[in-house]
C-alpha cells in the first residue's frame, strides 16, 4: 500500500516536469518563430513542426496523455459503429432543415412585424 502510494506520487511529481517541458517546447516554437521571422517559413515551419510533436510526445507519457489516447482510441472504435445516412438521406434531411428555417424566419418576421404595430398603437409613435 504504502510503496503504490510512494511510486504514484514519484509518478505525479514526474508528470509535473513532463507537462514544464512540454509547455517549454511549445513556448520555444511560438518565441522562434517570432524571434527568427528573418529565416525562411520553410524552416520554420519545420522547425515548429518538429517542436510540437516532441511536445505532443512528451505528453502522451504522461497520465493525463495516456486518458486522452485511450479516449481517441475508443472514440474512433465508436466512429467505426456508426450508421451513416446515404448521399440521399443526407440531401432529403437538408432540404427538410431549410425549409423549416425559412418557415421560422417568415414567422418570426411576421410575429414582430406584429409587435412592431400593437408598440406603435400603444405608444402613439
Amino acid at each position: 500500500m504504502k510503496a503504490n502510494a510512494e511510486n504514484q506520487s514519484s509518478s505525479s511529481s514526474m508528470d509535473g516536469l513532463k507537462w514544464v517541458a512540454v509547455f517549454a517546447l511549445l513556448a520555444a516554437a511560438v518565441v522562434g518563430n517570432y524571434l527568427y521571422s528573418d529565416v525562411s517559413v520553410v524552416l520554420r515551419a519545420a522547425a515548429i513542426v518538429v517542436l510540437v510533436a516532441a511536445a505532443g510526445g512528451i505528453a502522451a507519457f504522461t497520465a493525463k496523455g495516456k486518458t486522452a489516447i485511450s479516449f481517441a482510441r475508443e472514440s474512433r472504435m465508436e466512429v467505426r459503429k456508426v450508421v451513416w445516412p446515404t448521399r440521399q438521406e443526407a440531401t432529403q434531411t437538408t432540404f427538410i432543415v431549410l425549409a423549416v428555417t425559412v418557415i421560422m424566419a417568415l414567422a418570426l418576421w411576421g410575429i414582430d412585424g406584429i409587435m412592431v404595430r400593437l408598440v406603435r398603437l400603444v405608444t402613439g409613435v
